[in-house]
């Protein structure tokens, strides 16, 4: 009777381990119908005899433990703009008002993150009347102004402004062609861009 009680008890128990073999989801370990790990009286985990360290992806499960994903990482700061000042001149024939070229001032006014004002002051060289050049300078102004437009700068900030022969920065003598040319430097227009960059 004792044998016959031990073989059923083999048996069940036999039963009962084919029953909580190890599930696909956690292999290595044994586990009940719900996929359920079962544990010792001391928390620990039951092993399969197939389980190796492979195997030790359960959470709580010989001291594994899922990691957190890494969190996002922080956008990137926006670039810190600049404040940004910056003066062109634009030099004109004798007695002209046609404008060169404004490229580099359009490539400088495209670079910018902000434009707060562009301020074009034409001048003049002292050969003429004060009241002609006067009249020149400012069509030389509003001539780059023209130009700017033209090339997609927008001109709300955009100022328009001349003083003849009265800002020189030319020192010359002499007369004729020699002081003509020496005069270029007077025969411009001022550009003055501020903003940030």
């Amino acid at each position: 009777m004792k044998k016959l009680a031990m073989t059923a008890g083999f048996a069940l128990a036999m039963s009962m381990s084919a029953a909580a073999l190890a599930h696909p989801v956690n292999s290595g370990y044994v586990t009940d119908s719900s996929d359920t790990v079962w544990r010792t009286g001391f928390g620990e985990c039951w092993h399969t005899g197939f389980w190796g360290q492979d195997d030790a992806t359960v959470e709580g499960c010989d001291g594994y433990q899922k990691v957190a994903a890494a969190p996002a990482p922080a956008p990137a700061p926006a670039p810190a703009m600049m404040a940004a000042d910056k003066k062109f001149a634009i030099f004109f024939d004798f007695d002209s008002a046609a404008v060169d070229s404004v490229s580099d001032i359009v490539s400088y006014v495209n670079g910018m993150a902000a434009v707060n004002s562009i301020k074009l002051i034409g001048n003049a060289d002292y050969i003429g009347s004060s009241a002609y050049n006067d009249a020149l300078s400012k069509r030389r102004a509003e001539n780059v102004a023209t130009a700017l437009r033209n090339a997609g700068v927008n001109s709300d900030n955009m100022t328009v402004d001349a003083l003849g022969e009265t800002a020189p920065i030319a020192q010359c003598s002499g007369r004729g062609a020699a002081l003509i040319s020496c005069l270029r430097a007077d025969r411009r227009v001022d550009v003055q861009i501020t903003g940030k960059k």
